[in-house]
């Protein structure tokens, strides 16, 4: 018999980074020594839950591949670096809520579209390690979300499993993948679709 879960996406679900991000990336760019303007937090949340090729080729237009692949690889490093240690901005009861449903039995597990090494930062500055037992990005393995979400709910024998995001792609990859889908309402985007919604993360309590 399978097991209960629930998948989470990062960005606009479990927090909103990109503030920090941007800061990060800006302290990178600097360091490389590319002279570019400034970028906002607007920029980079005009771009999350875009693969991470797709960021690069969205917001370094004007750079070769070569070294828009270069500059993008050193900011994420730096991402991580900066992002385990100061965090971003977490939703009210993430952590109470991921405490509740571990009790009720589900594994949770997060998937996204970031780079190696973004999940591990979060679940670091927050020590959420105890509450997540599985995780698969874009960046370790260069897959779809929709086949991550797909892979990690067939190596963990998840049961009906259901994946929580805040936008129309994180939708679109929980279909693909043929799992269930609660839209984050309060996240960054809008869903087109007859989905259960939450307006905060606590409510996932009620409606799963």
């Amino acid at each position: 018999m399978g097991k209960k879960g629930i998948l989470f996406d990062m960005d606009g679900t479990l927090w909103d980074s990109a503030e920090n991000v941007a800061r990060s990336w800006n302290l990178a760019i600097a360091r490389a020594g590319v002279a570019r303007r400034e970028l906002t937090t607007q920029d980079i949340q005009g771009v999350m839950g875009r693969t991470m090729d797709a960021i690069a080729d969205a917001l370094f237009p004007d750079l070769g591949k070569k070294e828009r692949v270069e500059l993008l690889d050193f900011c994420c490093q730096l991402e991580n670096e900066y992002l385990r240690e100061h965090g971003g901005i977490l939703y009210d009861g993430v952590e109470d809520t991921f405490r509740a449903l571990r009790e009720r039995g589900y594994q949770l597990s997060i998937v996204s579209n970031c780079q190696s090494g973004y999940i591990e930062a979060f679940l670091d500055h927050y020590r959420f390690r105890d509450y997540i037992e599985d995780m698969e990005c874009f960046g370790n393995n260069r897959r779809q979300k929709g086949e991550n979400i797909r892979l990690v709910a067939e190596r963990n024998r998840l049961e009906d499993p259901v994946y929580v995001g805040d936008i129309q792609a994180d939708y679109d990859a929980s279909c693909a993948a043929g799992v269930r889908f609660i839209h984050a309402a309060y996240g960054f985007g809008t869903v087109d679709a007859d989905v259960p919604r939450i307006g905060a993360f606590p409510e996932l309590l009620r409606v799963v």
